[in-house]
């Protein structure tokens, strides 16, 4: 299983399958038959996450295809990303807690025997050799492994969280953080998901089977609460000289890029890290920064962390386009606390629009869809 690193490719993969597999995916969709067959899904989170396709041009795209009510779960599927990353825009001290929790635990055996694929749970073991080969896991046996991981194997849910995020090509700090708390029952206080054998016996196709879980545990508990605040103020008037871009916010399209004197496209090293990705998730973020860039005709510099930090010794003001709560956000929190730098927040108004309905949980997004399609002409 492979995956494209441009912007053409990305929108080759999403016109085929809304030509020639969308039609089946309500009814396939939850199987997961290996990763040499993948045409039941899309595929396509490693390109949304970096934003080579937004999320509002692929539902634009397969509504101009298929009628809303063929398509209607799919559409669900893409807007999960846009509302996880609204809930932790309202409550982005839930990544500052999970950062923190990080720091805390230690690998002990058992956490590195899950880490190492060396548990007695086959399909587990299989599955963490497939994240760490392809980096990439169908969603449902994500949610299978977490379960197993938090409930079977009794491990700290931010450690495979954290294991995720170093893994996949698709690794969202909102949609990976929430998803993790969601099945652990933290999300919707009380409301876990339970992995279970019959469940992964269907939907692996019968491969694996008789697995031996715990099917009834408790959810688990957390005291601390997480207060809404308020969706910050972004885009101002005023243009500075120099623009700031980030690796998972590649759709420069919207933006008037003539008007900046110097362009910086800026990706985090493992130094910088809180969460150290593998070589192969850093080397993928390259190519598609790389390949992004030769499309550009404004000379854009591509610079890592140590080019970097000394240019906010030079200048102190920027324009960035936002790259939401998680790793890039909080390095930048950390040089306006450091440097004193300035940065002014451009941001999609679609977006923006959206989050307001995070403040719920995803039901009341969901009703709202038909509203966002409506206000934006996706249809």
């Amino acid at each position: 299983m492979e995956f494209e690193t441009t912007r053409e490719g990305a929108l080759k993969k999403l016109d085929h399958f809304i030509e020639n597999e969308i039609i089946n995916y309500n009814s396939k969709r939850n199987f997961d038959f290996g990763p040499s067959e993948r045409k039941n899904i899309s595929c396509l989170s490693p390109y949304i996450t970096h934003r080579l396709i937004s999320e509002y041009e692929t539902v634009e795209k397969v509504l101009k295809k298929r009628p809303y009510q063929k398509v209607e779960k799919f559409i669900q599927e893409i807007f999960w990303r846009v509302y996880w990353k609204g809930w932790l825009e309202l409550r982005p001290k839930v990544w500052v807690d999970f950062v923190e929790d990080l720091k805390n635990i230690e690998d002990d055996k058992k956490i590195t025997e899950a880490l190492n694929g060396e548990t007695r749970i086959a399909c587990f073991n299989d599955w963490v050799k497939e994240l760490k080969q392809f980096n990439y896991l169908h969603n449902h046996t994500r949610m299978w492994f977490a379960s197993i991981w938090i409930f079977t194997l009794k491990l700290p849910w931010q450690k495979g969280a954290e294991l995720f995020l170093k893994y996949l090509l698709d690794g969202d700090a909102a949609s990976n953080t929430l998803s993790w708390r969601w099945v652990g029952g933290l999300q919707t206080k009380g409301k876990n998901y339970l992995a279970q054998s019959w469940n992964i016996e269907k939907f692996t196709n019968k491969k694996y089977q008789n697995v031996k879980l715990i099917e009834n545990p408790i959810p688990l508990q957390d005291k601390r609460e997480y207060i809404l605040t308020e969706i910050r103020n972004f885009n101002g008037n005023q243009k500075l000289s120099n623009l700031i871009f980030f690796e998972n916010n590649l759709n420069l399209e919207k933006y008037n890029l003539d008007n900046y004197k110097n362009i910086y496209c800026l990706l985090l090293n493992n130094d910088k890290r809180k969460i150290k990705l593998d070589q192969k998730v850093l080397n993928f973020k390259k190519e598609i920064i790389k390949n992004c860039l030769k499309s550009i005709s404004q000379d854009v510099k591509f610079l890592d962390i140590s080019q970097s930090l000394s240019l906010f010794d030079e200048a102190k003001e920027f324009d960035v386009i936002y790259p939401s709560i998680g790793e890039n956000n909080s390095f930048l929190e950390h040089l306006r606390n450091t440097k004193d730098v300035k940065f002014r927040f451009l941001k999609d108004d679609k977006d923006i629009f959206c989050w307001k309905f995070s403040n719920k949980g995803y039901f009341n997004f969901k009703s709202n869809i038909p509203k966002i399609i409506s206000k934006f002409r996706l249809s």
